[in-house]
C-alpha cells in the first residue's frame, strides 16, 4: 500500500495543472515541429529564389548600402546617420518629457482623493484610447487652431508636434506603470515611511516612488522602445526626415526598397536590443546593490 501511495504521490518536478505528455504526444510535436522546420526553410528558400530571379541580389541593389568604394556610399550614410540623428532627438524628448509628467500624473492619482480623482482617471482613460497615430494628427491640427505657433521651437515645429503627440500618449502609460508599481509594493512599506513621521507626500516621493521605479523598470524600458518606434508615424505629417522617412526618399534614388528598408529594420532591432540589455544590467546591479545593502541582508 505505502508503495502504491509512493507511487502515486506527484514528484517535486512533476506537472500539477496539467497532464505530462506521454511518449506518443512528444512523438507527435516531435514530428510537427520537424514538418513546420522543413516547410519554413522551404518557404525561405522558394523567397530567395524569387528574389535572386528579380536581381535583388545584385550589386547594384547593395553596393550603395554596403560598399564603401561605391561612389554613394558616402552620401547614403550621412543621409542615414542625419535620420537617425532627428528619430532619436525626437524620441529622446518625447522620453524625457513622459516620464516627468508621467511620474507627475501617477503621483497626482495615487495621492487625490475619490473626487479629485476622477479627472485624471478621464484623461489617462482618454489619451490611451487614442491610436499615438491619431494624437500626432491631432496635435498639428490644434495647437495651430489654438494659436500656438511652435515654428521658432528649436528643431521646427514639425518636431515639436511628434514630441507633444508621442508625450501625450506615453505620459499616461508611464503614468500607469508607475502607478502600478507603486500600489504592487507590500503595504509595509508606506505605514513603516508614516511611523518615522513622514507625511504620505514625502513617504511617497522617498520611499515608494524608487522602489516602484525599480520593479517597474523592465515595463518603462519596454514603452521607452514603443515611444523610440512611434517616431516613424510622423510621416502622416510629411516633412520631419526621420530615419524610416530617409529610407523612403532614398529608395526613390536607389530603387532598391527592400534592401534599403531590411538595413533600417536592422538599425531599430540593434537599437531596441541594446535599450533592452542595458535595461537587464541596470536590474541586476539595483538587484546587487539592495541585496548587499545592510535593509537587504537576513537577519
Amino acid at each position: 500500500m505505502n508503495k502504491l501511495l509512493r507511487k502515486s504521490a506527484p514528484t517535486a518536478g512533476s506537472a500539477v495543472l496539467f497532464d505530462v505528455p506521454g511518449p506518443a504526444t512528444r512523438r507527435r510535436v516531435r514530428i510537427f515541429s520537424i514538418v513546420a522546420g522543413l516547410a519554413l526553410i522551404a518557404l525561405l528558400w522558394w523567397a530567395a529564389l524569387r528574389l535572386a530571379d528579380q536581381g535583388q541580389f545584385g550589386q547594384e541593389k547593395w553596393a550603395p548600402l554596403f560598399d564603401p568604394t561605391n561612389s554613394d556610399f558616402a552620401d547614403v550614410w550621412n543621409l542615414l546617420g542625419h535620420g537617425l540623428l532627428n528619430t532619436l532627438k525626437a524620441a529622446g524628448l518625447a522620453i524625457v518629457l513622459s516620464l516627468v509628467l508621467g511620474t507627475a500624473i501617477g503621483v497626482a492619482r495615487l495621492s487625490a482623493g475619490k473626487v479629485t480623482r476622477w479627472p485624471i482617471i478621464v484623461l489617462v482613460e482618454f489619451f490611451r484610447g487614442l491610436p499615438v497615430i491619431l494624437t500626432i494628427y491631432l496635435t498639428s491640427k490644434l495647437l495651430p487652431e489654438l494659436g500656438l505657433d511652435l515654428s521658432g521651437f528649436p528643431g521646427g515645429e514639425l518636431l515639436w508636434f511628434l514630441v507633444i503627440g508621442l508625450t501625450a500618449y506615453n505620459s499616461v502609460i508611464f503614468a500607469e506603470i508607475i502607478r502600478s508599481g507603486v500600489v504592487s509594493l507590500p503595504k509595509g512599506q508606506s505605514e513603516a515611511g508614516l511611523a518615522t513621521g513622514l507625511t504620505k507626500g514625502q513617504t511617497l516621493r522617498l520611499i515608494l516612488l524608487p522602489q516602484a521605479f525599480r520593479v517597474m523598470l523592465p515595463a518603462l524600458i519596454s514603452q521607452i522602445i514603443v515611444a523610440l518606434k512611434d517616431t516613424s508615424l510622423i510621416a502622416i505629417l510629411g516633412g520631419y526626415i526621420e530615419l524610416l522617412k530617409q529610407g523612403g526618399l532614398l529608395v526613390q534614388n536607389l530603387n532598391n526598397p527592400i534592401q534599403t528598408y531590411l538595413l533600417i529594420a536592422v538599425i531599430f532591432i540593434l537599437i531596441n536590443y541594446t535599450l533592452s540589455k542595458f535595461a537587464e544590467f541596470v536590474q541586476r546591479r539595483v538587484s546587487r546593490t539592495t541585496s548587499a545593502s545592510p535593509a537587504g541582508r537576513k537577519p
